[in-house]
């Protein structure tokens, strides 16, 4: 938990002074039960009333100081707790977008949701506590035992021997307490998952009518949540019950001793008086202390899953290019092989090269690698062998930010956010509303958009739900455009496309962006065909590659599936 150290170290000025003013006013708050004991013992019997008015005058003003002091340190502990968790959230979330695919395959993206939202809130919530309570409970805790020491030491040390006895509990419990919450946070993952698909797929939930179904595999992971939190919650839940019933009895303890030396003259009714409310002040701060005590497990145990997330270095580091590539060719896999799991070979001696301005097309059944390979040229992974090179440089030695700005992108399950049609399009880029309506017009959007009342200024729901799949797509690949990039990626991005559209589109990029290097991953022929070179994938290997006439004559997988398309015709 050292790292929520670094996000607290700005605001030490800040929680200096609420520090300052919180021991001011819980040392107001102690003073009063001592004024109290003074009044009955020495003020009363002078019966002298302005004295007495003056002394419950000093009481009030000390109560108002606690009251006030409490109030304006919670204010100052709430902005505090604000900023921290503002700045913890944006970081996580950040470094949540910077994470390689291969640590948000093993994290899960329901797992980073979840410690975004409710890892976060239960750090949040523990750090506001420390604030508010942490300060005020351990000085009436110290200050309580101090003065009643002063008071009476024999009522004092009964009190006293209870405390050992909370501590020991409590910490037995405590320690527990990590791993319980642990497990309760994996649990929340699931859920969240579970509600993520059910979101993303409610229209087919819907179409097949399994409401029931859906409602029973959330109804599973929402009981094994509950039993996780109720387990524990009990646990947990034994420190109050069990620390509350010690105090009890050491309030027993008090008062027959505090009445057997009260009736032996050795005490007087004032000092009980002021002792009872020592030790309900006593109770409160470790009532208090005990709380912190389970916010601190919930709070360690979230703060171990975002410091797993924070700290998580990345694989994908810049390395020195030590071998220069034939600088020739625009893009080239030199033999490369990959594997997501490490045991089977998802990509294997993957070799393919283009030159600046040559399209290549990527056809293949299913699962057969044609993403991977588009993954690995836009470095969400790493080969595991061979090398990928752009204009003859090897992609791994390319800053970041360098190597993306090269693409421009529009994959197989790309995403449409609620906005305008232009921000979609422009998505937060310097793109001027010539570029934008040239991309749409060479996407064959421009019609479709111009069409709707408000034009790009139209408001897209969340995920594009208000348009159809093939307006979705040719949005898509809009932004893909838009920027002008050196390469373009369309992934089965034109799937949603009736033939002629797609046609359309094909020409228009032919004709448009000459100068770009563009590659057409597709499950049709159709959207292939024209490519200068293209490449017939099965199983992770290259089983085909040339012109489409040449396939048609020496790959018969390519000839099938164009057979069983078109019966082995086009219409353009």
């Amino acid at each position: 938990m050292r790292w929520i150290f670094s996000y607290l170290k700005p605001q030490r000025k800040r929680m200096s002074i609420g520090f300052v003013i919180k021991v001011i006013g819980t040392l107001a708050e102690l003073f009063i039960p001592m004024i109290l004991t003074y009044i009955l013992e020495e003020v009363i019997k002078t019966q002298n009333i302005s004295k007495i008015i003056l002394f419950g005058v000093l009481m009030a003003f000390c109560a108002v100081v606690a009251s006030l002091g409490n109030i304006i340190a919670n204010r100052m502990a709430a902005r505090v707790t604000m900023i921290f968790s503002s700045q913890m959230r944006r970081d996580l979330f950040s470094k949540t977008l910077m994470l390689s695919a291969r640590s948000t395959d093993a994290f899960t993206v329901p797992s980073l949701e979840s410690r975004i939202t409710s890892d976060t809130y239960n750090v949040q919530n523990f750090i506001g506590m420390m604030q508010r309570m942490g300060v005020r409970a351990p000085i009436l805790l110290l200050g309580g035992i101090s003065i009643t020491l002063i008071m009476d030491k024999f009522l004092a040390l009964i009190m006293i021997a209870t405390l050992p006895i909370i501590f020991i509990v409590v910490y037995s419990i405590s320690k527990k307490g990590v791993p319980l919450y642990t497990k309760v946070q994996r649990s929340v993952d699931d859920m969240v998952r579970v509600v993520r698909e059910d979101a993303q797929g409610i229209r087919v939930i819907k179409a097949l009518s399994k409401n029931e179904y859906e409602n029973a595999r959330y109804e599973k992971v929402n009981k094994k949540l509950c039993r996780e939190e109720a387990y524990a919650g009990t646990v947990m839940g034994v420190v109050n019950p069990v620390m509350t019933m010690l105090m009890n009895l050491g309030i027993v303890a008090v008062v027959l001793a505090s009445a057997f030396l009260v009736d032996k003259g050795r005490s007087s009714a004032a000092t009980v008086i002021a002792f009872m409310q020592y030790f309900t002040l006593i109770s409160m701060a470790m009532m208090s202390l005990s709380r912190m005590f389970v916010m601190y497990t919930k709070c360690a145990a979230s703060a171990n899953r975002i410091a797993s997330v924070i700290e998580e270095k990345s694989e994908l580091v810049k390395v020195e290019d030590e071998k220069k590539g034939d600088e020739s060719f625009h893009i080239s896999f030199e033999n490369v092989s990959f594997s997501y799991l490490g045991k089977k070979k998802n990509l294997q001696d993957f070799s393919v090269s283009l030159k600046k301005g040559q399209s290549l097309g990527i056809i293949g059944a299913t699962g057969s690698g044609k993403s991977t390979f588009v993954r690995l040229l836009l470095r969400f992974y790493d080969a595991d062998s061979g090398a990928i090179r752009i204009n003859g440089k090897d992609i791994r030695s390319y800053e970041r930010d360098e190597l993306t700005s090269m693409f421009g992108v529009a994959l197989q399950n790309d995403f449409l956010y609620a906005d305008t049609i232009e921000e979609n399009i422009k998505f937060g880029r310097d793109i001027s509303n010539d570029d934008m309506i040239r991309a749409a017009k060479i996407a064959q959007a421009h019609d479709f958009i111009s069409a709707i009342p408000d034009g790009y200024s139209h408001n897209i729901s969340a995920k594009g739900t208000n348009l159809s799949g093939g307006q979705r797509q040719r949005v898509l690949i809009s932004r893909a455009i838009a920027a002008r990039p050196q390469i373009l990626i369309l992934d089965d991005s034109s799937s949603a496309l009736d033939y002629k559209t797609d046609a359309s589109l094909r020409s228009a990029l032919k004709k448009e962006l000459s100068g770009t290097t563009l590659i057409t991953v597709a499950q049709r022929v159709s959207s292939v065909k024209d490519c200068d070179i293209i490449i017939v994938i099965d199983d992770g290997k290259i089983i085909g590659k040339g012109t489409h006439e040449e396939l048609l004559d020496a790959c018969l997988e390519y000839k099938e599936i164009s057979d069983s398309q078109m019966g082995g015709a086009f219409l353009d």
